[in-house]
Formats: structure tokens, sequence, C-alpha cells
């Protein structure tokens, strides 16, 4: 066995269910879950229609490197959002389709970790764990970096220069996952001079990026970073993307990666080894997905009432901060996170992840304690409920 694997932690939903056990919700109370980050609207119908308008495509091997068109339509996409110059990116050398930005966010350490050296990969903390898993398979050491209180960002100040000088990969999240804050353009163009300075790869985790309160403030990203800084050649800046969140597709399993060519195609070998091409339908709805705009507007909008109505019935009782981007709630618990996510199965069957399943205790401190994490996914009626419900729980401590 690879002794690597002993050093994985716990995935914080085995330790959910290890806290679930033994409690007996309250009968004749719906069970509610806020716990997992899985997109619960229905998937608009253009991109099933376009997955089965190509499954006769299914008698072809599909390329690793994705086929053109898909290529293409993500190159436009970045150019649009991300207000990049025209022609920019080049589909074939700055794109490479990915089965889901949890595969990539994995698979990109074992490409540009050099194992022989003492490698560092910076985190945030509190983190994806998947950032963790990828740094320990690939026999670097996690050096977690603190979110700030007062914001939710990294504090990146708070890294000592040995630090940078053995770091070889920094992962990022913008919109944060669980704290909702977003990083901002200079603060991401500092992050690239850091790693033009000390020579890592940052790899950019904006899955959530289209998730946001205010449609005039898009949160920014590494290649609209990278290219207004003058990196034209996204040097260091990889992005990751997915149409889970975007466009309510979890089960599609399809993203890219976006950015710098060289270390794109030291991936694409990597990938060609590992045997993970993306489905020629799969490629045909994300193509489609990709293309129109429209239903994330709608899905936005949705997700904008969740917050507002969950916000009306909590603030009273919780501290509430609207993140800047995705779809949680990172509020501070009345007593201890682990004993407030079992309150709230035992007494009103929802249920939440404790924050402390998402960090790593530091300095003796650890940045999840006394907070959890609610996903908003659900159903508007289901939030609603659940927010009483969580109330009423809140209200009787």
């Amino acid at each position: 066995m690879n002794p690597d694997l002993q050093r994985l932690n716990p995935y914080p939903f085995e330790r959910l269910a290890q806290l679930r056990q033994g409690i007996t919700p309250p009968p004749g109370l719906e069970p509610i879950a806020l716990s997992i980050g899985e997109p619960k609207e229905s998937t608009p119908g253009f991109i099933g229609e376009a997955l089965l308008e190509h499954l006769h495509a299914l008698a072809s091997y599909p390329l690793t490197r994705g086929g053109e068109p898909l290529r293409e339509a993500v190159a436009a996409w970045l150019t649009r959002r991300f207000a990049l110059g025209e022609g920019a990116l080049d589909p074939a050398r700055h794109v490479l389709p990915v089965n889901g930005t949890r595969e990539a966010l994995f698979a990109i350490a074992q490409t540009v970790i050099d194992r022989g050296t003492r490698p560092l990969v910076l985190l945030p903390n509190p983190f994806y764990q998947i950032y963790e898993g990828a740094a320990l398979l690939a026999g670097a050491e996690p050096w977690y970096v603190p979110c700030r209180d007062t914001d939710g960002k990294p504090d990146f100040d708070a890294v000592p220069e040995p630090v940078w000088a053995r770091s070889q990969l920094v992962y990022v999240c913008t919109p944060h996952n669980p704290t909702g804050a977003v990083l901002g353009e200079a603060e991401l163009q500092a992050l690239l001079d850091r790693a033009e300075e000390y020579d890592f790869v940052v790899a950019s985790d904006e899955c959530y990026s289209e998730i946001y309160p205010d449609e005039e403030r898009p949160p920014p990203g590494i290649l609209g970073a990278a290219w207004r800084s003058g990196r034209t050649d996204f040097r260091r800046a990889l992005a990751f993307h997915s149409l889970s969140k975007r466009s309510n597709a979890p089960g599609l399993r399809s993203g890219f990666v976006a950015g710098d060519a060289e270390v794109l195609a030291a991936f694409l070998r990597y990938r060609t080894y590992h045997g993970c091409a993306m489905p020629l339908p799969t490629q045909a709805a994300s193509r489609a997905a990709w293309s129109d705009e429209a239903h994330v507007a709608a899905s936005r909008a949705r997700y904008r009432e969740k917050f507002r109505a969950v916000r009306e019935i909590l603030e009273p009782v919780l501290e509430l901060n609207r993140p800047e981007g995705g779809f949680y709630y990172w509020p501070r618990t009345p007593v201890d996170d682990e004993r407030f996510t079992r309150l709230l199965l035992e007494q009103a069957n929802v249920t939440v992840l404790p924050g402390r399943y998402l960090s790593r205790t530091v300095a003796g401190r650890n940045p999840g304690e006394r907070r959890i994490r609610m996903a908003l996914v659900a159903p508007l009626d289901e939030c609603v409920e659940a927010a009483w419900r969580i109330r009423k729980v809140v209200e009787g401590l």
C-alpha cells in the first residue's frame, strides 16, 4: 500500500456520520440537509437535451485534451467573463477540459510537485479538504494559511519567508468555501508577484465564481488579474471552473483548467496516462452550458432570495455575514460547533457541518471552532423551514 494513504485525514462527512450516531431526530419532522454543497435546483433542460442528442458519440474515444469546439467555447466564455483581450487565450494551449474541478484540483499537485525538494503546499485554513489530500499524496507538506476573522480571506502576510521559499503550489478558493470571501484583483496580482519571486504555481479554485449577490460586481479571477498586470502568458496562474455550481449540474462532472500553457502541457501529459478524457456527449452538453448565461443569472436570483429569507429569520439570533460569493453561510454558534450540530439534528432534524471539520488546529487555534457551514442549496421553502427550526433551537438554549 502507498504509505502516504495513512497520512490522509478523515473526510468531513465521515466525521459527520460518526457525530450523527445515536441521534434520533424528532418524529414528524422531515430531514433538511444544509451540510453538503450539492445544488438541488433542476439542471437546465437544454443541457440534458444536448447530452441526449450526442449519445451516438459514445462509439468514439474522446481526446484527453478535449474537442476543439468545447475548448473554443470555454475560451470565449473566459474572455467575456473576465474581460480578457481578444485572442488572449489559445484554446489549444490555454484550456484543458476536466471531469469536475475536484478531480483536477487533486491531480494538479501530482503534476507540479517535485517531491525530492522538501516541498510545501499552501492552502487557506479553513479549506476544501481535497487540497490537503492532494498535497500529502504528492509527497508535500501542507502549510495552513490562516483566514482572518475580519473578512474570511487568507492572511498571506502571516506566511514567513522560509515558507514561501519552499512553496511549490498555492491553493486559493475565491469565492472561498466556506467563508464566501472574494480575493480582489490587486490581491491576486500580489500573489502572482510572490509566485514570480519564489517560483510556485497558483491554483485558483473559482468554482463558486458565478454565484454572487450583485449583478454589477462579479468576483474577479486569476486570469483577469494576470492579464491586467501584464502577464499575457498567464505564467504560474491556473483557474479551475466547474458546471456543478454554475449550472446546477453536479452529476455532469464537467469543468476545465485554464492558464499557463507550459503547466497545462505537463498536466495533459499526466492526464493522458491517468485515463480521464471527458466523454463526447458530456463535451457537447458542457459546450451548450458555457455558451448560455440566462440560466446562470436566474440561478443567482434564486440564491439571492434564499439568502435574504434565511437572514431575515436567523439574524436576530445568530451572527450572519452575507458572503461575497458562493452559497454558504458561515455563522458563529452560541455553543460548541459539534454540540450545536447535534442539537440541530436532535431537535430540528436539520443537518449542518461543524466548522472544525473544515479546518486544522494551528498554534492551538482552529478557525472553524464555534462556526457551522450552512449550504443554501435546497429549494427556498426548505431553506426557510430549516431557518425557522434553527431559530427555535437557538432560542431554547
